[in-house]
């Protein structure tokens, strides 16, 4: 289930009332999660450990709780189980041995910055955490650029200048970026800029780099059409499935259908033809 990134009062009801009711509590960190359930007046005892290091090895243990008819709720230190955080091999465990999954919905890092950036179409690529090897890094920002759409990037402090180098090196210099700093907390920061300023804006103030990060960057600008290429002629093969599909449907029709198949402008279809008669 999910718990506040920050701010706890945006734990929901339902989460409240499930973890009060749960036997057992798996938390990623139960020094971390103490001061919430404190909030709820739930107990310490009743929570177990589970985080990326003993999870394989204590996946077992919690199934078989469950299985002894006693119900086990999954948090980690903030945000959604198994999106960037551990939880994943537990869940793909109680799939496998025919246990019900149930998802208690709430924060996410990913969602809160997404719904304060201004993505047009709001569809992006979440990435989550970089590798923390150099080769690696490298390769997935080579993929996110070659991919030309928008992603989501989370950041520790004492990396976030070295990722921003690394974006500008790897991205154009154009591209938006929407900055998520210490989200739902006190000193919450939201920026929005152009990617080649982020490395001053970190630079201008110390308290820039402080915090966990959550990064949108957009997709490449769109490149206005050079007047070249607006006045290129169709292809042969827009031209012939104009020719066919012209034969059973309207010109208007025709065009728009033989731009998707050949890449061409409709409208450029759309001329042939009267050009033609």
């Amino acid at each position: 289930m999910a718990t506040p990134i920050g701010n706890l009062e945006d734990i929901s009801s339902r989460a409240a009332r499930t973890l009060r009711a749960a036997a057992w509590i798996a938390a990623e960190d139960t020094r971390s999660s103490r001061p919430l359930l404190q909030s709820l007046g739930i107990g310490h005892a009743r929570c177990l450990a589970l985080h990326a290091h003993n999870e394989e090895s204590q996946a077992e243990r919690v199934l078989d709780r469950i299985r002894g008819g006693e119900s086990v709720a999954l948090i980690t230190d903030a945000g959604t189980p198994g999106i960037s955080d551990p939880g994943a091999l537990l869940v793909a465990a109680a799939h496998a041995a025919g246990i019900i999954v149930v998802p208690v919905p709430g924060a996410s890092a990913s969602t809160t910055l997404l719904s304060a950036a201004g993505l047009p179409g709001g569809r992006y690529f979440f990435e989550g955490f970089l590798p923390t090897r150099t080769r690696l890094r490298q390769e997935r920002l080579q993929a996110l650029a070659a991919s030309g759409q928008a992603f989501m990037l989370f950041e520790a402090p004492h990396r976030i200048e070295t990722l921003a180098a690394e974006l500008l090196q790897a991205l154009e210099a154009e591209r938006e970026v929407v900055v998520g700093r210490e989200l739902t907390k006190r000193f919450e920061q939201i920026v929005r800029m152009p990617l080649a300023a982020l490395p001053e804006w970190l630079q201008a103030d110390a308290n820039h780099c402080r915090g966990e990060f959550a990064l949108l960057v957009f997709a490449p600008p769109v490149q206005p059409e050079s007047d070249e290429a607006a006045d290129a002629a169709p292809s042969v093969l827009g031209l012939k499935a104009m020719q066919v599909l012209s034969e059973t449907m309207p010109p208007r029709q025709a065009a728009k259908l033989a731009a998707r198949i050949s890449g061409d402008k409709a409208d450029r279809l759309y001329q042939s033809t009267l050009r033609d008669k």
